[in-house]
């Protein structure tokens, strides 16, 4: 027999992952369970449509935080919630949320819950298939490393003021790109070859890269970087680290010395969002099945033009405009967003 209970008892502030076992001895398959108007019930809701899906994700996520959600999507007039099982998907705990309506004012109000709680959300109509094969498409400074690779060669040139100051206004949107490029990269000239190799050698990694990399892997994906920063690096990781495509700007080099000047297309907004659809084409891979991951502003349009343009602890032109920001998490965050799919449907 389906049953209906109060999901919650206000002052439980158990793990998450716990809340099948307040069910259990009501709900026999916690799987497929419905939120509505309050209770909670195994049985199908009449005229239940899905209008939207939620992730909500975070290393600190309880009960109380899921109750105070429901709580809010009920506030918003979404009066029907399916909600499947939590999963830990490398330490983060992870729950999926179906929606019978999506409001204009919803994404908004789960920004201020999700600050408050030091939860990541992902709020969209459909996401990506993870069962399928896709592309993820990354920039790499800021995103795929912690750093800024041009603002680290001129920190080792005694440049580094001058140079960091206007890589900073780019990445805001504040200058246009390719000047901002040409204008920093002048003031390299003369600087030995032999710092990129340093800085190469001390890249550090965003938290998440390699398990993101490995799941993306395992899943049958591809992972490619696009960025405006310098081939030198973006190769390295290629190499290092398996991604299937790097493209990056290559600095001039004449007897063992920059120049300070690129050779070639300067990969800028316009370029990453066309190597997101080459790579589609090469690899054969729908845009639905598509993901770009950035933190600057010439990651925009690279983010808009994919199925999920995911901002990664990112300025705040990005935030605004990124269908999902990643504030808390790292690259674990995207993971945990596209693995959680691979259900092949809701019901």
């Amino acid at each position: 027999m389906k049953v209906t209970k109060k999901l919650f008892n206000p002052s439980n502030s158990q793990s998450l992952i716990q809340w099948r076992d307040i069910l259990k001895q009501d709900v026999s398959e916690p799987g497929n369970i419905f939120y509505h108007q309050g209770n909670v019930t195994q049985a199908l809701i009449s005229g239940f449509d899905v209008k939207a899906e939620l992730i909500m994700m975070g290393k600190q996520f309880t009960t109380q935080d899921l109750q105070q959600l429901l709580t809010l999507l009920e506030n918003e007039k979404v009066d029907t919630v399916q909600l499947f099982s939590p999963e830990v998907i490398e330490n983060v705990t992870v729950i999926r949320l179906a929606l019978n309506a999506f409001p204009e004012s919803l994404k908004g109000k789960l920004d201020d819950f999700a600050k408050t709680s030091q939860l990541d959300f992902a709020l969209m109509e459909k996401f990506p298939d993870w069962s399928k094969p896709g592309l993820v498409l990354m920039d790499m400074d800021s995103t795929t490393i912690q750093i800024e690779c041009i603002d680290e060669i001129a920190r080792l040139y005694g440049v580094g003021e001058q140079v960091s100051a206007v890589t900073a206004l780019a990445m805001q949107g504040k200058l246009d790109f390719n000047q901002s490029l040409c204008t920093r990269v002048n003031k390299l000239a003369g600087a030995p070859v032999s710092i990129l190799k340093e800085v190469a050698d001390n890249m550090p990694l965003m938290p998440g890269l390699l398990e993101l990399i490995k799941g993306l892997k395992a899943a049958g994906w591809k992972v490619a970087i696009a960025s405006g920063g310098f081939n030198y690096f973006a190769d390295r990781l290629k190499d290092d680290h398996g991604f299937d495509v790097a493209r990056a700007n290559t600095l001039e080099i004449v007897d063992n010395h920059l120049t300070g000047e690129v050779v070639g297309e300067i990969v800028n907004a316009k370029v990453k969002a066309r190597t997101l659809s080459e790579l589609t084409e090469k690899f054969t891979i729908p845009m639905s099945q598509t993901v770009a991951i950035g933190d600057g502003a010439n990651d925009l349009l690279m983010l808009q033009a994919s199925a999920l343009g995911i901002a990664i602890h990112a300025k705040p032109i990005v935030q605004e405009k990124a269908a999902v920001s990643l504030n808390h998490l790292d690259l674990q965050g995207a993971l945990c967003i596209l693995s959680v799919h691979k259900c092949a449907s809701w019901q």
